[in-house]
């Protein structure tokens, strides 16, 4: 292994020295060679990777991107510490190309590429390939070049999502046996004031394109959509206009820096834009019609787009269905689901609609029955002790009106068996059941269920559908009082509600989206930092130890404490600032 953590167990570095000597004349590995190391070695091969390479990919060139923008000021600051020759310090983006190189060392070849498929085993390459700090040393490189250097690399991540933007790499003459590598406070350190340059300037930015969507959208009945590529803003109008194939040519047109790009074919994507100095018109697809999409600027770059929907002058307006379900949702999982209760409830037959809990069974059954004419249902709820009116049942099936049933799972054994004799007796009865699964059901309840499973939907999770919460959000906000700007959210508040589990579904974002409404004191839109803790910070990418998930909730109760101060929550835990971006790094890999 290549990490930190695992130094202390790292094999003597002579052997290791003979073993890839032995590797390169063609020769078996000897026991003790570490299995990552070996199979990396393997591939470099396998890519054809000259082990007497000189001059790696050519001298650095420095691309411009959105990560060097931010760390160039933090890379700066650390030249002047670099100039003793002693050791160098470099920064790659995702795909491992060198953006910035600094200082300078025996065996340094300025590369411009640390991909294994150029230079072979390296700690930059092993830090992307395990989502965690890695380090390499002497012998373990592939290239000749290496030989006698050991190197340390950190993840720099995305503040708002921990998507991986690239790695800062320490690299000094070799260091065996005084693990972890004397460089790797500095890497830490480095990533870690990047990633808070990186979550400064995109709150800038995300205020700077918010504030535009604000704008354009508060024109009555226009559709006003924002992307800057990654994610999106549309208004009520925008999500009932645009189809999915237009969303994704407006987001494409924003990822490609507000210019549209150029289809050279018609039929492969949107139409080349009349402009690009400025607001130019887009065709969009599926006969969606013509946008005016607007370049958003900040700090001379373009950040993203504002683009507003002008409907074809000869389109006719859109058919009014009024059994069409009225929930909020646009994913295939949910528009796939409801499609399917609603072409079943046309008929006044048993139907059957099981989810987890908080999904919207109830929302959708009141729904289904509205939209066929069942205006006065007698609803029941086996959870609240009202399943025991067995009379009530009968007699409102016999006069043939609608009853909705909730919590099928919570019946007692005989009423169950009641309402198999009544669907025996009745089996076109216009009756609604939801069911939550959970423990396995018993002979009564089986049987209920199989006798209506050819007539059942299944509502997906929100989890399932994370592309819905925006819309979500905008149905369950309560309507503001006169005077009163609606809530609106940042995009970094939006991106952590979309990546949050909700385990207890529409239910649990209704219950939030209230409280947010009710207690907030602020003006503006809802910050990532007023959400609760488990929402704002993430769910933990891999299972917790209970000692992890322990450290974890002091470790949010810190930051939430101190307002996401990460400086003064480390202070108040007793640890260094660099030990605390570790740690949270270490909860999201």
């Amino acid at each position: 292994m290549t990490t930190a953590k695992d130094s202390p167990a790292r094999p003597a570095l002579t052997p290791l020295r003979q073993a890839r000597e032995r590797f390169l004349t063609g020769l078996p590995l000897p026991d003790g060679v570490p299995d990552e190391v070996a199979a990396a070695w393997r591939r470099a091969r396998f890519f054809g990777v000259p082990h007497d390479l000189r001059e790696c990919a050519g001298p650095v060139r420095p691309v411009e991107s959105a990560l060097l923008t931010a760390a160039r000021p933090v890379l700066e600051r650390l030249a002047p510490a670099l100039a003793s020759g002693q050791s160098s310090l470099v920064l790659t983006d995702e795909r491992l190309r060198v953006l910035w190189s600094g200082g300078g060392m025996p065996g340094d070849g300025r590369c411009r590429d640390l991909s294994e498929r150029e230079v072979g085993h390296n700690s930059a390459a092993s830090a992307v390939r395990n989502r965690r700090r890695a380090e390499v040393h002497g012998p373990e490189h592939f290239l000749d070049l290496w030989q006698d250097v050991s190197a340390v690399s950190v993840l720099v991540l995305a503040p708002e999502n921990g998507r991986v933007l690239g790695t800062v790499t320490v690299a000094s003459g070799l260091c065996a046996g005084c693990p972890p590598h004397p460089g790797a406070a500095l890497a830490e350190a480095t990533a870690a004031a990047v990633e808070a340059e990186l979550l400064t300037r995109s709150r800038t930015a995300e205020r700077v394109l918010l504030d535009a969507w604000q704008r354009a959208a508060a024109r009555k009945g226009a559709a006003v959509m924002a992307s800057d590529g990654r994610t999106r803003l549309l208004n009520e109008t925008a999500a009932r206009t645009l189809s999915p194939g237009a969303v994704e040519a407006l987001e494409r047109c924003a990822a490609d820096g507000g210019t549209g790009g150029v289809a050279p074919d018609p039929q492969d994507g949107p139409a080349p834009p009349t402009s690009v100095a400025g607001a130019y018109d887009l065709e969009l697809p599926d006969g969606t019609g013509t946008a005016r999409v607007t370049p958003v600027r900040h700090r001379g770059a373009v950040i993203g787009t504002v683009a507003v929907l002008e409907a074809p002058a000869d389109a006719p307006a859109p058919p009014t269905d009024r059994s069409r379900v009225a929930l909020a949702g646009r994913s295939v999982p949910w528009r796939h689901a409801t499609a399917r209760a609603t072409e079943l409830a046309r008929s006044r037959e048993p139907l059957l609609l099981t989810g987890e809990r908080g999904t919207g069974k109830t929302s959708l059954a009141r729904e289904l029955m509205a939209a066929r004419g069942d205006l006065d249902p007698l609803v029941m709820d086996a959870a609240e002790g009202q399943a025991e009116q067995l009379d009530g049942w009968a007699r409102a099936l016999s006069d043939g009106r609608a009853l909705l049933l909730r919590h099928a799972e919570r019946l007692a054994q005989p009423d169950i068996a009641t309402l198999n004799s009544l669907l025996d007796e009745h089996p076109d009865a216009p009756l609604l059941l939801t069911y939550t699964p959970g423990t396995p059901p018993g002979p009564c309840l089986q049987r209920l269920l199989d006798t209506l499973a050819a007539r059942s939907a299944t509502l997906p999770a929100l989890r399932e559908r994370p592309d819905d919460v925006r819309e979500l959000l905008t149905a369950l906000a309560p309507k503001p009082a006169p005077g009163h700007p609606p809530l609106t959210w940042t995009l970094d508040a939006l991106g952590a509600l979309e990546r949050h589990p909700w385990p207890g579904n529409v239910t649990e974002l209704a219950h939030l989206v209230r409280a947010l409404a009710e207690r907030r004191r602020t003006a503006g839109p809802v910050r990532r930092a007023e959400l609760p803790d488990p929402v704002r910070e993430g769910p933990a990418a891999r299972r917790l130890s209970p000692m992890e998930h322990a450290e974890r909730t002091a470790v949010l109760e810190a930051l939430r404490r101190h307002g996401g101060n990460k400086a003064r929550a480390a202070a108040a835990l007793g640890i260094a600032r660099a030990t605390l971006y570790r740690k949270l790094r270490e909860y999201r890999s």
